[in-house]
């Protein structure tokens, strides 16, 4: 998919970071953390600093993208912009009004779901997506506050008919993956993508023959590199507001993406399914 001038420039490159090979992830720092000298540079000058080809940092665009250097330099220029005027705005002073920080939260949130859109990579959605319809079982993990999302998703997934169950206990998941088979999945969420009680799950869970599935941070993470199909978050911390905290909504809302994805591809049956479960709940009302 081309990139625009609303494509976020950085968190493509950290999504796609791990893929690269030596000289790309040489490009890829110097944009990281020089972005306004590229802004400000030929591909040449560019080129040069880094001791590479020009054609090298040509390709590196198109690989991250864009149609060539100048397009690169144009959404990451917009790209600075852009996160300048949200520093400004969603810093929260202890005196603000209650509207103020109302407006600051919702800001942040929207701008973790966005960022979180830009860097989804449509082929790893794609592929979970198929493996979620194709799995006898789905298991969720989560520790923490990730295990409210674990939670909420076997609660969704519930409703298509798949067999499904979530664990936030470090001893129920190692449990539950070693009795997994190589038909079944496991989705693991941890926002860090280093918590050690999550990695032995999957360590479990792959030993087992079992799919695994990460939804995590953007960052470069055992767990982003270690699972079969990684699906990342984009949140950014502030003073009151810690990165792990704005995580959770886009979290959630890959989850829900997941679940609306796989409900298509169950229809019948997740009609089967919710008729069953209405009929039973309606029991519980008077």
């Amino acid at each position: 998919m081309a990139a625009n001038e609303t494509t976020h420039c950085k968190h493509r490159i950290r999504a796609m970071y791990p893929d690269f090979r030596e000289k790309e992830k040489k490009i890829a720092d110097y944009i990281l953390e020089h972005p306004e000298e590229i802004v400000h540079s030929t591909i040449t000058e560019v080129a040069e600093r880094l001791q590479v080809a020009d054609a090298t940092v040509f390709r590196f665009c198109k690989r991250i993208g864009f149609k060539g250097y100048q397009a690169l330099k144009i959404a990451l220029a917009s790209e600075n912009v852009n996160e300048e005027m949200m520093d400004i705005h969603e810093t929260i002073q202890e005196g603000d009004d209650e509207r103020a920080v109302v407006e600051q939260v919702f800001r942040s949130n929207i701008r973790s779901l966005e960022e979180t859109l830009s860097v989804l990579d449509n082929e790893n959605f794609h592929q979970a997506v198929n493996i979620m319809l194709n799995a006898n079982k789905v298991e969720f993990y989560g520790n923490g506050g990730s295990g409210i999302i674990a939670h909420d998703a076997h609660h969704k997934f519930m409703r298509t008919g798949l067999s499904t169950s979530s664990y936030n206990d470090s001893h129920f998941q190692v449990m539950a993956a070693s009795q997994l088979t190589p038909e079944d999945v496991v989705v693991l969420i941890s926002h860090s993508g280093a918590n050690r009680d999550s990695l032995q799950a999957l360590d479990v869970a792959q030993e087992h023959g079992a799919t695994t599935i990460g939804i995590t941070t953007l960052a470069k993470s055992p767990l982003s590199q270690q699972v079969d199909v990684p699906l990342y978050t984009v949140s950014k911390e502030t003073e009151y507001r810690s990165e792990a905290l704005a995580s959770r909504l886009a979290q959630l809302s890959i989850i829900d993406a997941l679940y609306v994805a796989v409900s298509i591809g169950r229809k019948e049956l997740m009609q089967q399914s919710l008729a069953k479960m209405r009929q039973a709940i309606s029991k519980k009302r008077l």
